[in-house]
């Protein structure tokens, strides 16, 4: 998969930029708030249909304007195909593929597989057990829609029974206990995938931290969930009073936890922040290559950032990695030009260098 051509309109600081791209490497060089990240991020929303840092729509659109469009032109199985988003104050954003409107968002996640790394990723070592959900979800709804469609039904479930725990006055029991079963159903269904991927994810995982730093620390993920207990819905119910009291749902699919784990102990705990940049770009790299296996497509991928905090050996090896042949299509940004510059002088493949000053792009030079 590669996306031919991007085009911006009003997306953040971008007040327009119509880019011609390298199927191989497209790097971004700047200074910090330029705008090198947010035209990585109009990639993201076209196949997340959402930004990858403000899950606010209208925030994403250029101040001063009504609305913001993004418009991306992909080489699908040999095959040129336009995808289109726009977003207006006040109104239901539209996506569209090949001039076509989707019926509903969720038909379009995984059309689009997408790696992103980025400096937020060391959330998922210190942020929330919300973040490492997300990082699961992400991977497994490119891929498998019987997942996305359970995932998407639960958290309906989930909002109308919290709406109904939060009710004023006496609460209807029975129809706690319609919540209750699809919660179950679908809740089922979610840990027994996510469960299944996790066991087939840590060799890869680990395989990548492997060539990053060379070295015998065995990375680790613990998968933990309320559904371990095959008598769920019975807990569920044995808890509904207490639900009651708190006025939202204690136990679920929704709670579950990844625990990230460096030679038996929590990495949160003991990792380094060399070690724990090294942690989080494996978990990314090794995502991609899960999805690439899992989809037969190469996913794009974005590399915003990532060799602040880690020493030259470690960029070194990061770099020999993602401009070997399993990597498709890459867009790097950097404020450094010596990094770039480092990439470019080893490739002999196809690539475009640009400049972004102030939300305008400039491209400086390539080669083919």
């Amino acid at each position: 998969m590669i996306l031919e051509r991007l085009s911006i309109l009003n997306y953040k600081n971008l007040e327009q930029a119509d880019l011609m791209l390298s199927p191989k490497i497209n790097c971004f060089l700047g200074s910090n708030g330029m705008g090198k990240t947010n035209l990585l991020d109009a990639i993201y929303y076209l196949s997340f249909c959402k930004s990858h840092n403000n899950a606010v729509d209208t925030q994403n659109i250029r101040h001063d304007a009504d609305f913001a469009v993004i418009q991306g032109w992909y080489l699908l199985n040999d095959k040129q195909e336009e995808f289109f988003c726009s977003l207006r104050r006040k109104q239901k954003k539209q996506f569209k593929r090949n001039k076509k409107e989707y019926e509903r968002l969720a038909d379009h996640i995984g059309s689009l597989p997408l790696v992103m790394v980025s400096p937020s990723d060391t959330e998922l070592i210190s942020g929330g057990s919300d973040e490492r959900r997300k990082f699961i979800d992400m991977v497994l709804s490119q891929f498998d829609k019987e997942y996305l469609h359970s995932l998407i039904r639960y958290n309906k479930a989930l909002q109308q029974r919290n709406a109904l725990l939060k009710t004023d006055g006496p609460i209807d029991d029975t129809l706690l206990s319609l919540w209750d079963e699809q919660l179950d159903a679908e809740g089922r269904v979610i840990y027994t995938k996510r469960n299944d991927f996790i066991d087939k994810f840590i060799p890869t995982f680990q395989k990548y931290y492997d060539y990053i730093c060379s070295s015998n620390e065995k990375v680790e993920l613990k998968y933990e969930s309320h559904f371990e207990n095959p008598g769920f819905l019975e807990s569920l119910r044995q808890k509904r009073e207490r639900d009651k009291i708190l006025g939202y749902t204690s136990s679920g699919i929704h709670k579950d936890e990844l625990d990230m784990q460096m030679d038996g102990y929590s990495i949160k705990r003991v990792g380094s922040q060399g070690q724990n940049k090294t942690y989080v770009v494996a978990l990314k790299l090794a995502q991609f290559d899960f999805l690439r296996k899992a989809t037969g497509t190469t996913p794009v991928l974005l590399l915003d950032d990532i060799f602040d905090k880690l020493d030259s050996s470690r960029v070194e090896q990061i770099i020999t990695l993602v401009l070997d042949k399993e990597f498709g299509q890459i867009f790097i940004t950097d404020t450094n030009r010596e990094h770039l510059d480092d990439i470019l002088s080893r490739t002999n493949s196809n690539y475009h260098l640009y400049e972004v000053v102030k939300g305008e792009v400039v491209q400086k030079n390539a080669a083919l």
